[in-house]
């Protein structure tokens, strides 16, 4: 049956699906949202590109590739119309709640027919589960009605924005009719500096491992993981956090004794032991702020933080703060 259009976030997810025999054209999304810039008021062609730039500078593919990827991803998109039903099938962590948010509020401006949509999202991780469990998803599957479009505009707009404030005001805003949203939107305000000492979240997590002994790359990543209630963060992202801090004017980690030389990836973290460094224990303990050492030059959604321009998470007040 090709009559229908199913979206999800990866290949991993489509390869279950497949192997469970769900009908359909599968869609995979592929694109790590709460990494990088996500700017406002552009076509989903324009932001592909800019996304495509940032992956590609990251070092995770070739432009040239990418920008296709992108390309045939929007036009499927696109091309809704000429299915019977279109079902969104998504996860309840920070990464897939970030794409269900641009694809409904796509659909909010695009979908002027309102053909068949339906969504399907549980705390269930689903390029994890065995076939039989991923046929019993579609038990899940509720319709997509204009408070799903209209939440989603409003949230993919104040995620897009240059501000995080609105983005901030969904924690006070009724978002029950995607109920994963809010933790999500807290989760990627906690990726905000830290009020306390300039850290994000998961800068934080990882410094508190390594701060126990020195250990392996690889492993400091699992724990990390561990440490989070939904989890989000895909290998790649997590050895860029992890460089910038092997990389700061004053060093916050140590990875010489695992002879790292190089940037980090997937193959050489294999060889990697960190340790965490006198500042490294002096930022952890709130003694000395990050921000001061490295002041930031990077995107998170719509939000350039720069020396100008930078914005702290205070998680006594659970506020986004200004911080200069």
């Amino acid at each position: 049956m090709d009559n229908i259009l199913n979206i999800t976030n990866g290949d991993c997810a489509v390869a279950v699906m497949r192997k469970a025999n769900i009908p359909g054209v599968f869609l995979p999304w592929r694109d790590v949202l709460h990494d990088g810039p996500v700017p406002g008021h552009v076509s989903l062609e324009a932001l592909s590109r800019v996304r495509a730039e940032f992956i590609s500078s990251r070092g995770w593919g070739e432009l040239g590739d990418i920008d296709k990827e992108f390309i045939e991803r929007d036009n499927s998109l696109k091309s809704f119309e000429k299915y019977e039903k279109v079902i969104l099938w998504f996860e309840h962590d920070l990464y897939d709640q970030l794409q269900i948010l641009q694809i409904l509020d796509w659909f909010y401006k695009h979908n002027n027919h309102k053909n068949n949509l339906s969504i399907i999202c549980a705390d269930k991780y689903l390029g994890q589960l065995p076939t039989d469990e991923m046929r019993g998803m579609l038990s899940y599957e509720e319709p997509v009605t204009d408070r799903h479009l209209s939440l989603s505009h409003m949230a993919w707009s104040a995620y897009c924005a240059s501000s995080p404030q609105q983005w901030n005001e969904l924690l006070r805003t009724d978002t029950c009719v995607l109920p994963f949203l809010k933790a999500a939107v807290l989760r990627q305000l906690e990726e905000f500096p830290s009020k306390f000492n300039g850290l994000s979240r998961t800068a934080q997590q990882l410094l508190e491992i390594i701060s126990e002994g020195e250990i392996g790359a690889w492993k400091a990543f699992a724990l990390n993981q561990g440490a989070e209630d939904r989890v989000f963060l895909g290998d790649s992202s997590f050895w860029a956090i992890l460089q910038s801090m092997l990389n700061s004017k004053a060093v916050l980690l140590d990875a010489s004794k695992g002879g790292i030389s190089q940037a980090i990836n997937a193959e050489t973290a294999k060889g990697c032991i960190l340790s965490i460094t006198p500042t490294g224990e002096d930022v952890l303990s709130g003694k000395r702020n990050w921000l001061d050492i490295t002041p930031p030059d990077y995107w998170l959604g719509g939000v350039h933080m720069q020396a100008d321009n930078i914005w702290c998470w205070n998680s006594e007040l659970c506020k986004i703060e200004k911080c200069n």
